[in-house]
């Protein structure tokens, strides 16, 4: 156990110092990256001896971003707008499974298990958190969506192109919706057809108000019409949309919130009573008892997975 602490531990240092030297060295900026690519050698030459990342990192990066698994993180990231690449997440990940694992194991009585319940917690914490800064995202973008609308719209009628009228939403608008427009902006600036660099902004943020919108704008630019009106009609489907999402939120808000208390609550109760009286609970897995003890708990695993579903179904209504 001193040989697995001592050797968890130096490979959480480790990875501490590439972290540290891969953000202070390696730091760009999305203009800067793109430039990179779409410029060639020649740009890169000469910022290469500012932003040289590490060949650690390259090579995890390289590894990661192979499979598929990575691919989904990257994106995962990128709707998130966390500034991490695939193989700093999978570091992270790494990190809090070590940190949160030793320190399971420390105050658990220095049991194995106690560690191992740790390491599972630590692994699931970074994707709850990119989870969260994602769906947090998502919705504020939508709901600054009506707004952004009636600009565009305003901007159209005064005779500005569609290009123009991003362009000022990217100046007027506060985060995230003004920073999305502002890529879309600077991929066109860098030779990316509009409708390519809208479709790179639907992949970052999935949301099917914005992919009416951009449906929108590409039939327009391929058949014609009066866009200011399409969209004025977008906004206000968007806005009665939005309404009704949050009389819908505030009517299933206490369902939602039970059943994920409900079906936390034995977790958390399990996992005091262990860190508090671990006896007691071993009491239910002695040779005699023990086929009892799995049965208890597989049952009760089961039952609170089919009430969540059941709850969040019921809580769940499309608009």
């Amino acid at each position: 156990m001193n040989a697995l602490l001592i050797g968890g531990g130096a490979l959480v240092l480790i990875l501490l110092i590439v972290g540290i030297v891969t953000t202070l060295s390696s730091e760009q900026s999305i203009i800067e990256e793109r430039l990179v690519n779409y410029i060639g050698d020649e740009y890169a030459s000469q910022t290469s001896g500012e932003n040289e990342p590490s060949a650690l990192t390259d090579w995890v990066n390289a590894r990661v971003e192979r499979t598929t698994w990575g691919g989904g993180v990257s994106r995962k990231l990128a709707q998130a707008d966390i500034k991490l690449k695939p193989g700093e997440y999978f570091a992270l990940i790494v990190i809090a499974m070590i940190g949160v694992g030793f320190v399971a194991w420390f105050f658990g009585g220095r049991n194995i298990v106690s560690g191992i319940i740790g390491m599972i917690v630590g692994f699931f914490l970074p994707r709850i958190y990119v989870n969260r800064q994602k769906n947090q995202r998502l919705e504020k973008f939508n709901n600054q969506l009506p707004d952004m609308l009636s600009l565009m719209v305003n901007g159209l009628r005064a005779g500005f192109s569609t290009a123009q009228a991003m362009e000022a939403i990217s100046r007027e608008l506060p985060a995230p919706l003004s920073d999305e427009f502002r890529r879309v902006i600077q991929e066109m600036q860098l030779g990316i057809t509009m409708e390519l660099a809208l479709d790179n902004q639907l992949r970052r943020i999935p949301s099917e108000d914005l992919d009416l919108i951009i449906t929108a704008i590409n039939v327009q630019r391929e058949v014609g019409g009066n866009l200011a009106e399409i969209l004025d009609t977008i906004a206000h489907t968007i806005r009665e949309r939005i309404r009704i999402k949050g009389e819908i939120r505030v009517l299933t808000s206490q369902v939602m919130y039970s059943g994920r208390f409900l079906a936390m609550l034995p977790i958390i109760l399990s996992a005091i009573v262990w860190f508090g009286n671990r006896d007691y609970m071993m009491s239910v897995f002695k040779p005699e008892t023990i086929m009892c003890g799995f049965a208890i708990f597989g049952s009760a695993a089961i039952l609170v997975v089919i009430g969540y579903f059941v709850m969040t179904r019921i809580a769940k209504i499309e608009v």
